[in-house]
């Protein structure tokens, strides 16, 4: 049923989504190149709705709108928006089919993977050709609704008024998946795992906080859809990065009980865990995916923006018949030319920000948000409106610096006040602890340790310029070993190839370039096998790695999981295995206790000494008149490194000492022996205070710092000389 009563824009101008007033809602919708634009109000099942349409007027600069009085919030709506069919144009209207509104609050309903959510005619195996003839088939049945929900007056405490506001130098980040963290956690009920609650249920925060993390890191909690091609696999896009609507928190996240009571009280329920863990201390950032969105190819779904204006929303190449860019190797690439998209990306942060109150974003594929039309842009509108925008002013701002299209790797080019995700870092670190051992077992040549050393002392080379230089500092580089996408930290050590089947690619996805070691087999080695004798290196070789992430200078990033040894059997790419495969295991035997232990020590050390926090780059000068450098490098014979030790390949034993600012007596010198042999070092000097040792990675729990008192190796002055076992660190500090 069609509803020809209307308001008109005149009463100015409009925000785009669906807005609630004191007598209905305000609706306004960007769709430039349309004819016509409904807002449908719907009732009865999400199956099989019933239908009122509320013509728009406009377009308006692009815009189309109308004040609808009588609408309440509850009610659920969608979009029909009618124009040209000429998809080689890039002109793909179809008014059969209902559309979600970009801007909607809350979602409810599934969408389905059948014929009548495709734009053009597809069979009944979802194939047909994009360029043909549009679909008549009604689609309200077959997309989730879009909800009004009321923003004017959430129930709860503001989770924005309470942020902690962690200084950068302070800050450790936990990169977490919502369902993953919790579902398996023995200590919650059953209602509460796998949620949005259970994110701030106590046992979850005790972990965190005795830890020594300050932010958890979401992996995608914007609504988001499945891709086809993993739906027939009976698969589905666990980790979230398929977009449906970029202001809608994802449903399937929250308690049943707020699923049953609606968008409202899912928001709400998000809201509440973002306060609470606030009051904990904990930071909270979100994974954003701005770059493309569900609606995959141009083959792919007619969901919402295709709908409304597939030529405005996506990247195009101007070519004829029209063809997709794609720079995300996922079929579209918003196009972040346009006006509107920016704005819609602007809008979206500043509603995360405002109304649930997070403390910052990781921009997944941020090169895609900076592109213009000769290519990427650090000063591109939508960079510059994120880094200046009121709204996000203090927040944590961090970019993936990569997309997948031309001139795509910009690791070290975004502005401040943006962090970055360091890539170089991961390398480096994998490559001196895990690769080149491997091959240095074979008797072939490895890597040189400066490129350790750099990023050991915040990567000043990726970092380090700008106007004026030097001033984002080391705080810009997210350092990682690993993140949700790639081997786990126990798989490092234990695979040395991706084993990717379940994913039912043929193994052909996931990266090759993983810079692992097995230490000699292949996976998992029983305690009875003959080879259970490298599993107490290979657990070095995690103590290793984990302690380089938290003691080098810049912000370290953990993955959930890593600091009790989760493994994902060695699936580098486990996008789509939502199950053990992914979860996060809470039953942990002996020696993912003693590396949990091993994990809070290290941060412990990262928090009570400043020296390890670095907030500017290092000089090698000193930071007071009088005081030591603050930064020196050594090596294993205590002589400071000169021109030609940086360039000798056979060297993989040095030292390093950091001295901190404020107080400048704080000092921590690292000890890393990179070869295969024990190496006697000569302790750096330059102090008359001994160095006391606290922490040494041959310990299989920091426990053992008690047996290295009893055999008086705790204290050593400057200049002794001690062993230091093969492929190890220690560090030192001074009292």
């Amino acid at each position: 049923m069609t509803d020809t009563t209307r308001t008109g824009p005149e009463r100015g101008p409009r925000r785009l989504g669906v807005h609630v007033t004191d007598s209905g809602v305000d609706v306004a919708v960007l769709a430039p190149h349309a004819t016509a634009v409904e807002l449908c109000l719907l009732d009865g099942p999400v199956d099989a709705p019933t239908e009122r349409r509320v013509p728009l007027s406009g377009p308006q600069l692009g815009i189309w709108s109308a004040s609808v009085p009588g609408v309440r919030p509850g009610q659920r709506y969608g979009l029909r928006a009618d124009g040209p069919w000429e998809p080689g144009q890039g002109m793909r209207y179809n008014p059969a089919k209902l559309l979600v509104d970009p801007y909607a609050r809350g979602l409810v309903g599934e969408l389905a993977y059948s014929p009548p959510t495709y734009g053009h005619v597809v069979a009944d195996d979802l194939v047909g050709n994009p360029y043909g003839p549009r679909d008549d088939r009604d689609s309200a049945g077959h997309v989730p609704h879009g909800v009004v929900v009321d923003t004017r007056a959430l129930p709860g405490p503001d989770p924005a008024a309470n942020r902690p506001w962690t200084p950068w130098a302070d800050t450790v980040v936990y990169e977490a998946h919502t369902k993953g963290l919790t579902h398996l956690h023995p200590a919650l009920p059953p209602e509460l795992r796998g949620t949005y609650a259970g994110l701030a249920h106590p046992a979850v925060v005790d972990h965190l906080l005795s830890l020594g993390v300050t932010a958890l890191e979401l992996l995608p909690i914007h609504a988001f859809a499945s891709e086809p091609h993993l739906v027939a696999k009976g698969l589905t896009n666990y980790w979230g990065y398929s977009t449906l609507g970029f202001f809608a928190p994802h449903a399937a996240y929250a308690t049943a009980a707020a699923r049953a009571a609606g968008p409202a009280a899912v928001l709400a329920e998000l809201r509440a865990t973002v306060h609470a863990l606030h009051e904990a201390g904990l930071e909270v950032l979100l994974d954003v995916v701005y770059n493309h969105t569900c609606e995959g190819g141009l083959a792919g779904q007619h969901v919402s923006w295709r709908g409304l204006d597939s030529a405005y929303y996506y990247m195009h190449d101007g070519s004829v018949p029209a063809t997709l860019v794609d720079v995300t190797g996922t079929g579209n690439s918003l196009d972040f030319r346009r006006t509107g998209v920016v704005a819609m990306t602007l809008d979206s942060l500043r509603y995360w920000a405002d109304v649930v109150g997070v403390d910052g974003f990781r921009f997944d594929l941020a090169v895609t948000l900076g592109r213009s039309t000769d290519g990427f842009r650090p000063d591109h509108a939508t960079l510059i409106g994120a880094a200046t925008d009121p709204s996000l002013t203090g927040l944590k701002l961090v970019a993936e610096p990569w997309d997948v299209g031309p001139g795509g790797w910009r690791t070290g080019q975004f502005p401040a006040p943006f962090g970055e995700w360091n890539d170089r870092f991961r390398n480096a670190v994998r490559s001196f602890w895990l690769s080149d051992p491997g091959r240095a077992a074979h008797g072939l040549p490895g890597d040189r340790v400066r490129d350790l050393a750099t990023r050991l002392a915040g990567s000043a080379d990726l970092f380090g310029s700008g106007t004026p230089p030097l001033t984002r500092g080391p705080r810009a580089s997210i350092n990682y070993v690993t993140a949700h996408d790639g081997f786990t930290l126990a798989d490092l050590v234990a695979y040395e190839h991706k084993h990717n089947a379940a994913n039912g690619e043929q193994n052909r996805d996931g990266s090759d370039d993983n810079r692992s070691w097995n230490h000699g087999v292949e996976g998992p080695v029983q305690r009875e096998s003959p080879a259970a004798a490298i599993a107490p290196l290979r657990r070095r070789s995690v103590r290793n790695l984990f302690a380089t992430l938290v003691l080098a200078a810049g912000t370290p990033m953990l993955t959930a999981g890593d600091e009790t040894g989760r493994s994902q059997g060695g699936n580098n790419n486990a996008y789509c295995q939502d199950n053990e495969i992914s979860w996060v295991r809470w039953d942990l035997s002996r020696w993912r206790e003693d590396l949990l232990a091993t994990a809070r020590h290290l941060l412990a050390l990262r928090r009570e000494h400043p020296a390890l926090r670095a907030e500017t780059f290092y000089s090698g000068a000193p930071r007071v008149p009088g005081g030591p450098p603050d930064l020196g490098w050594y090596g294993a014979d205590g002589v400071p490194f000169d021109h030609g030790r940086w360039h000798d390949a056979s060297i993989r034993t040095f030292q390093m000492v950091r001295v901190a600012p404020v107080p400048a007596d704080d000092q921590v010198l690292l000890v890393v022996n990179g070869a295969l042999d024990a190496v006697a070092v000569r302790l750096a000097d330059g102090d008359t205070t001994p160095w006391t040792l606290a922490w040494d990675s041959v310990w299989e729990h920091p426990a053992e710092v008690s047996t290295a008192a009893i055999s008086g190796g705790l204290h050593q002055s400057a200049g002794s000389v001690t062993t230091v076992e093969p492929l190890s660190m220690r560090v030192y500090v001074r009292p």
